[in-house]
């Protein structure tokens, strides 16, 4: 195995995102070709899965295509394909995988399954080439929350997770509920930073317990029910008010899980992945609260914070140089765990 010049063709089709990537030597990006279904899924106020497959069923050749020309390699020059078998919707899963396993056969290269979340957590490394494990990574997507210890490359311990509704899901539906539109994590970062976050007291749930585990479901809808009375009293309401009021009550529960989390695994870096790690407002004040505590904090470009094949390539590079491979019998996971793989046939659960 050469691992001084390693090229992996990563393949990602969990959701409504098609991409393709060339990664070398699992942190220097050669291409990162992003194909989005946002304008298509606009009008329906949300994802439909089944119109998902299909546009990534029609362009997922064409994009895989113009990652080897914009890395300016062929098929030949890849050594190893790596794809997102789960977590996802199981019609974009299956594109993806088939693709993949069509490749690796075709052409004998190495097949690497990898998880969704992982990718998401590895982005990180393609912009800070001195960031290592160990450390805390606060993951927040549209279909994710959850607080992981990094061991390693390819370790993984979650120290905290959504009960119900994730923070990008919150995000999403509470525009919807103010009227901003879709995708709603963007909309409501933009008008926030018109409103004030101090005009409504919305709740911040924390267990009793201790727990690391986070619950938006409670908020969404105090947001739901506060718009309801101000509109049965016939009374007006500011958006960028409740916008700002709902972003701060989301961001403080996520800055303090984390923080917590960091102090208690006695790391000195924290991390943020996912989509709702582009958020303005959840950067500044971890930043802020990291400072204050003595860590220091990584996070991806914004378009590294989107579903991206690049992560994918990457976190697939770990995987191979640890001798894990995937079989052509590899199947999509739609509710795949963080810590489960699959690889040669068997599932392998890491604590």
């Amino acid at each position: 195995m050469d691992k001084t010049n390693c090229l992996v063709l990563g393949i990602e089709t969990s959701c409504d995102e098609t991409s393709a990537a060339v990664v070398e030597n699992g942190r220097k990006v050669l291409s990162n070709v992003i194909s989005s279904q946002i304008d298509i899924h606009q009008k329906y106020g949300g994802v439909v899965p089944e119109i998902a497959s299909r546009k990534h069923v029609e362009i997922i050749n064409i994009v895989i295509q113009d990652a080897l020309d914009q890395a300016g390699v062929t098929f030949e020059d890849i050594d190893v394909i790596g794809v997102t078998y789960g977590p996802g919707l199981i019609g974009a899963l299956l594109v993806g995988v088939s693709t993949a396993k069509a490749l690796a056969f075709a052409l004998d290269k190495p097949l690497v399954g990898v998880h969704h979340i992982e990718g998401h957590i590895a982005a990180n490394y393609l912009e800070h080439q001195d960031l290592q494990p160990p450390y805390v990574c606060l993951v927040a997507s549209g279909g994710h929350s959850h607080i992981v210890y990094v061991q390693d490359y390819n370790h993984f311990k979650i120290l905290g997770q959504t009960r119900d509704d994730a923070a990008g899901e919150a995000f999403d539906k509470v525009a919807r509920v103010i009227g901003l539109g879709y995708p709603g994590g963007p909309l409501i970062d933009q008008i926030a930073k018109e409103g004030n976050e101090e005009a409504v007291n919305f709740p911040r749930v924390s267990f009793e317990d201790g727990s690391l585990d986070f619950s938006f479901s409670g908020v969404k809808t105090a947001v739901l029910n506060h718009i309801n009375k101000l509109e049965q009293k016939g009374e007006t309401y500011n958006k960028a008010d409740i916008a700002a009021s709902f972003q701060r009550a989301v961001v403080e529960v996520l800055v303090d899980k984390t923080i917590t989390a960091a102090k208690n695994e006695g790391v000195d870096v924290i991390a943020l992945a996912g989509g709702v790690a582009a958020n303005s407002a959840l950067r500044k004040l971890l930043m802020q609260e990291a400072k204050h505590h003595g860590f220091k904090v990584k996070y991806p470009s914004p378009i590294l914070c989107t579903d991206n094949a690049a992560m994918i390539a990457c976190a697939a590079y770990y995987e191979y140089i640890s001798a894990k491979r995937a079989d052509l019998d590899l199947n999509a996971v739609p509710n795949l765990r963080l810590g489960e793989s699959v690889y040669n046939g068997l599932n392998k659960k890491e604590d």
